[in-house]
């Protein structure tokens, strides 16, 4: 069975049909979701999701397009969702340079805050990176201990290597099946111990469902597309990458 390990659940069209959505993902072999939040009160309704359905489980975090107007002061806030049991990781959290919406400065403020209350929390990272390389790792670096993946990857093989010599995975979304796409070449060159699978919903819906709202079944597109990569049965990429999923992220 495959994990969605990041998905945004709270999205109306995604809430208001949440049955159906779980039950569209088990039909394809999807019975394990992680729900992403991007501020603090949707990380609120992404917990009252998973307290609910037993397959949904949760993260709390700023993401770097919140992060201008997040609170000064959101550490207490921010713990105290983190205390929730199912509760599974620190994110969306990370650094976005291509749209400008948020300084880079405030940015890498929210991102370094949000990396301590991790490592004190005991908890992994769900990282959002986009044309910023360079501070992502660097940032990363001062931070040794701390473990997570780097959602939705965009980026070269030399940025996924880094990332995985820091102690991160790597996981795909629908953009992998996108034509003309570079990243087949880079998930090629990935060790199935290092990958993990999402769909980003309602975000990129991948190949044939290209510009259509997501939703969690689609990442069996996904697995498969990894499968046909790695030359591999889909049995094989969907075992691997829930089994490096459940060790991350240690839901039961």
């Amino acid at each position: 069975m495959l994990t969605d390990t990041h998905c945004h659940l709270f999205y109306e069209d995604l809430k208001n049909d949440i049955h159906n959505v779980i039950k569209r993902a088990s039909d394809l072999g999807v019975d394990k979701f992680i729900c992403v939040s991007t501020n603090l009160n949707d990380a609120q309704e992404c917990i009252e999701l998973a307290e609910k359905f037993k397959p949904i489980w949760a993260t709390a975090g700023i993401h770097p397009h919140d992060a201008k107007s997040a609170p000064i002061k959101f550490e207490d806030k921010l713990k105290t969702l983190l205390n929730n049991k199912k509760i599974v990781a620190v994110g969306e959290i990370g650094l976005d340079y291509f749209r400008g919406i948020t300084d880079q400065k405030i940015q890498k403020k929210y991102f370094r805050k949000q990396l301590e209350i991790a490592i004190e929390m005991n908890l992994p990272i769900v990282f959002h990176n986009r044309e910023a390389d360079e501070d992502i790792i660097s940032i990363l670096s001062d931070f040794p201990s701390l473990k997570g993946v780097a959602h939705c990857f965009s980026s070269t093989i030399e940025t996924a290597e880094k990332l995985i010599e820091l102690g991160f995975l790597i996981s795909f979304s629908g953009n992998l099946t996108f034509k003309n796409s570079q990243l087949p070449e880079v998930a090629s060159k990935i060790p199935l111990s290092s990958l993990l699978v999402e769909t980003d919903s309602p975000y990129l819906s991948p190949v044939p469902f290209r510009g259509k709202p997501n939703e969690p079944a689609r990442a069996r597109y996904v697995a498969e597309k990894l499968a046909d990569i790695h030359n591999c049965s889909i049995e094989k990429i969907a075992n691997r990458t829930s089994e490096n999923a459940l060790k991350l992220f240690k839901f039961s």
